[in-house]
Formats: structure tokens, sequence, C-alpha cells
């Protein structure tokens, strides 16, 4: 089984790093493989609804990483994004490669565990974390909790050393990710079925 885990900040081994890998390492010691994906500082394009995507199963933009992730989503069986707070949310390149990777891939997601990360100095973790898990529970993502809301705070990668709370909520995270995984993969075994899909009903509210 393999987790991904998404580095949704500019900063390569910053404060949101330093959480996902508190993650990978209760993962790992669950036996869990993961790949830890780093979102990069070069732009990323916004959605803009041209809907060429539900026709192709790819984004039509090819010059950033959606269409490769998406790829590496179709061989992976759960998902943890992490961001840092920017303006009491997270930040808007992450937000614009989420918009596109769950238009276009959103078929791929279904049924995989999902989980989000905040890092803040000090606030908007919580308004972060509801903006992220809105991704999970659209696409028929199980959310993963842990003891806590998902957050670790510092303003560097040593400050977040200092939280030892959040540091233990994300290892909480890694062991129940693992533990769900491993229950999806016994009901498999077992012969549980995923849920039967019916022809969805598209409803507009202006006529």
């Amino acid at each position: 089984m393999k987790v991904l885990l998404l580095n949704g900040s500019p900063h390569k081994e910053g404060c949101t790093n330093r959480a996902l890998l508190e993650v990978e390492g209760a993962l790992h010691a669950e036996g869990i493989h993961t790949e830890l994906v780093h979102l990069g500082n070069k732009a990323i394009h916004g959605c803009i609804a041209c809907g060429t995507c539900m026709k192709i199963g790819a984004c039509v933009f090819e010059d950033d990483p959606v269409n490769e992730f998406i790829e590496k989503m179709k061989k992976a069986d759960g998902l943890i994004v992490g961001s840092p707070v920017y303006y009491a949310s997270a930040n808007g390149a992450l937000f614009s490669f989420l918009d596109r990777l769950f238009y276009a891939g959103g078929r791929e997601f279904a049924y995989k565990p999902g989980a989000a990360i905040a890092s803040a100095r000090r606030a908007g973790t919580t308004a972060t974390l509801d903006a992220l898990n809105k991704y999970f529970t659209i696409a028929q993502m199980p959310l993963v909790s842990s003891s806590y809301w998902n957050m670790v705070h510092g303003r560097t990668p040593e400050e977040v050393e200092q939280d030892l709370e959040g540091l233990y909520t994300m290892r909480t995270l890694g062991k129940n990710m693992a533990w769900l995984l491993k229950c999806i993969e016994a009901g498999k075994s077992a012969g549980i079925s995923l849920p039967e899909k019916e022809e969805k009903v598209w409803t507009n509210f202006i006529r």
C-alpha cells in the first residue's frame, strides 16, 4: 500500500515539509510505502472551466505537474495534502493545483482515504483545513482524523520541532491512515465491494 504526500508549500524543506515527514515516519513504521511530492515554486495554472478534462480524463494544461500527479494517484491508495497558511487559508498555487487535479482526475480518488494538514506561525489553520477537506469529501474520499486538528505551529522547521503536541498529532494521523488502509484492504479480501454507483443527477437552481 502506498500514500502520496503533497507538500503544497513553495519552500521544499519548510514547516509544512517537517510536518509531513512526521506523518511519513509513522506510515513507514506501519509498513506503508510513501512518496513525498513537492509542488514547488513555479506558476500553476488556474482552472479555466474549458471542460476538456471531462472528455479526455486529463487537464488541457501540460506544463505543470497536475497530469503527472494524476498518474501517480492511479497507483496510490491514499493522499495527504499539506499547506502553509497564507491569508488565513491555503496558498493560492495549491488551490489552483487542487482545483484542476480533482476536476481532471477525481475518478482516481474515490474511496481512497485522504487528509489535510496545515502549518502556521499562529492562526488560520482551521480555515485552511476546512477548505482543503472539501476536495476530499466531494471526491468520495474517506477523511482520516487524528487526536486534534491536523496542524503544526512554528515560523521555522526548528520551531515546529518545539510543537510537541503538533508532532504527536501528525504521528497519530499517520497511524490512523495506515489503520484505515489496512481495514479497506481486509474488506476487499473478505469480498466487500465498493458501493454501487448510480447515474448522477445534475440539478441547476436557475432554469
